[in-house]
């Protein structure tokens, strides 16, 4: 990790997060899901942005990737060790990605003025090498609400689509699910698609 992008005099820096960078990271998250998600704060879907330490930065095999410009954490990403729940979920998506196989990846964030630079790219990529790293997992999974601009159409440049919610009868909770191809450990570059 290291530099990761540059863009117009502006230098990036792509690293593990510390416990200083917590609050940083937790500012992202939050301006996150009160601006772009709508959500506001919701403690059973949003714990993990109250205490980042205990749900990232103690267990091996979670990570929390934090990009800084000048001093400020600019966006986040992670890796839980868990898949996703039924309910909310369907129950044959949950039964797909299980908890302690799975590698969710969440909370990629990136500051608006910050985005179109490759940064959720570069994130993604390292946390998919974080995964690998880490063993044990059988696969990378996330989902993300479309209805937040340019959300859905840049994962399916990234990920297969599993499930789209809106397709379902009522509609689920509208949100679409991914994989993406595990990289081989030591493996680096772009996941293949």
């Amino acid at each position: 990790m290291g530099a990761c992008a540059s863009h117009r005099g502006a230098r990036y820096v792509l690293r593990t997060a510390t416990s200083d960078d917590l609050g940083g990271a937790r500012a992202v998250m939050l301006d996150t899901i009160y601006r772009d998600l709508r959500s506001g704060y919701v403690p059973r879907w949003h714990a993990d942005i109250v205490d980042p330490e205990t749900a990232y930065l103690r267990p091996e095999r979670c990570t929390l990737l934090v990009i800084e410009n000048r001093g400020e954490i600019v966006a986040t990403g992670a890796v839980r060790d868990r898949g996703p729940q039924a309910p909310p979920n369907p129950q044959w998506v949950a039964d797909r990605f299980p908890s302690g196989t799975t590698a969710q990846l969440c909370r990629i964030y990136v500051r608006p003025e910050h985005r179109r630079h490759g940064l959720a790219r570069q994130l993604v990529r390292e946390l998919g090498e974080f995964a690998a790293r880490a063993g044990g997992y059988t696969a990378l999974y996330l989902h993300t609400d479309p209805a937040v601009p340019g959300a859905e159409p840049f994962w399916r440049s990234l990920a297969r689509e599993v499930c789209d919610e809106r397709t379902l009868p009522g509609g689920g909770q509208g949100i679409v699910h991914f994989e993406l191809p595990m990289p081989a450990p030591g493996a680096t570059g772009t996941p293949a698609q």
